[in-house]
């Protein structure tokens, strides 16, 4: 006999992507800080009934067997191989600068230009506030007072009459980052999913529970950030039977 404390241990294997393409060198990746997990299984039971109350016979019907996770880690690797499936790139990170300090605006030439950290380059205006927090009206050129206008370099420029104000500016910027990875969707055609494969792992008093799941796909991806507390994703899956094999799991326990 086995008993179980904690979340245990899972992870995530991409078999193919959302166009149904092979993937040559699946790479297994690991649900970070996992938060709960749980498997499962249900039938559909036919109930035979004649005059008496109770049935006289029972079948079973369909089977499901479903995965539910939840993670407090972001990673792009799980949320595109096992969800989109799509494209993902690396090296770049995209980032956003919320200015919560502010700057006067200056005299002639009545402009203030935003340097982006760690040498990033200037994206999206995402606005400007004044000193009531009330946002500024974006114009595309020759701005009145409460309006400004912005280049594609990061140049913010203001009215003549607002010189001294201070406002506060925020803005998305790019960045070299080896650890950056992005996701870019597209609308793909309805029908073929990613594929994965799940191990899951239980340790507790020198018994090990290990589930293998080996066809699977995702029916929900969630994201739960929180005023004060740690936000966790919510990842639910759905198991089947491997189209060549008829495998559905493999279960194996200490007992």
């Amino acid at each position: 006999m086995q008993q179980h404390f904690g979340t245990g241990t899972l992870w995530g294997t991409a078999t193919s992507d959302a166009l149904g393409n092979t993937i040559a060198n699946p790479t297994p990746i690991k649900f970070g800080v996992l938060q709960d997990t749980g498997f499962s299984f249900e039938r559909d039971l036919k109930m035979l009934y004649g005059q008496q109350a109770f049935a006289v016979a029972v079948a079973g019907g369909k089977m499901k067997l479903s995965i539910k996770a939840k993670l407090a880690q972001i990673s792009g690797r799980i949320y595109n191989d096992l969800f989109f499936g799509q494209a993902l790139s690396t090296g770049t990170l995209t980032a956003v600068q919320e200015d919560l300090t502010g700057a006067a605006i200056p005299a002639s030439p009545n402009t203030l230009t935003v340097t982006p950290p760690s040498s990033g380059t200037y994206a999206r205006n995402l606005g400007v506030l004044d000193s009531n927090g009330l946002p500024m009206q974006v114009v595309a050129s020759a701005p009145a007072t409460g309006q400004y206008s912005v280049s594609a370099a990061g140049v913010y420029t203001f009215a003549a009459a607002d010189a001294g104000k201070v406002v506060y500016i925020s803005y998305t910027y790019t960045v070299a980052a080896t650890n950056a990875k992005t996701i870019s969707l597209t609308n793909p055609i309805m029908g073929t999913v990613p594929v994965f494969g799940v191990d899951f792992s239980a340790r507790y008093m020198g018994k090990q529970a290990t589930f293998r799941f080996p066809t699977c796909a995702s029916k929900k991806l969630g994201f739960d950030p929180k005023q004060d507390d740690f936000a966790a994703g919510d990842f639910d899956i759905e198991a089947f039977a491997d189209p060549v094999s008829g495998a559905v799991c493999t279960l194996s326990f200490s007992e």
